[in-house]
């Protein structure tokens, strides 16, 4: 069962799902789905050692990340065409005062990477914004710890 059920995925239902204890739920569920389209990432984080925090305000500046158009020193190349076609979409949005889901983002190695909204990132970027809603993702309660030194 899904935890956003028919609600669209989105800054207020993943915040009511860390209320219900459910994030991780919320994860998996909006990786899944069309919107994020990241089947494989839902897979990869749905493990027991798995914590989720947030959603909390971050700055984009300090995001690594990790999709993004062909040629840069990215994980994930995407054709700039579809690169700048999706994030041209997602402006337009934007604009029309469309808040974008959380993005999922890890530490790894001091980095903070950014496992999914790379898209959203952009968007946001290019719009002028300075921060972004995120969940991050951890592996164990180590890391957990570092991050709420580091952002708190």
């Amino acid at each position: 069962m899904s935890i956003a059920g028919d609600k669209e995925f989105s800054l207020a239902s993943a915040r009511d799902a860390a209320e219900a204890g459910r994030l991780a739920q919320w994860v998996v569920d909006f990786l899944a789905s069309p919107g994020s389209d990241n089947a494989k990432l839902a897979a990869a984080v749905t493990f027991k050692e798995a914590t989720y925090f947030g959603p909390v305000q971050f700055e984009l500046d300090r995001l690594t990340p990790m999709a993004g158009p062909e040629g840069d020193e990215v994980v994930v190349p995407i054709a700039e065409e579809d690169w700048e076609s999706d994030v041209r979409e997602m402006s337009d949005s934007v604009e029309d005062e469309w808040e974008p889901p959380p993005l999922l983002v890890s530490r790894r190695k001091g980095k903070y990477l950014l496992e999914d909204g790379n898209h959203r990132y952009e968007t946001l970027r290019r719009s002028g914004a300075t921060h972004a809603w995120v969940i991050s993702l951890f592996t164990d309660e180590a890391e957990r710890g570092r991050f709420l030194e580091d952002h708190g």
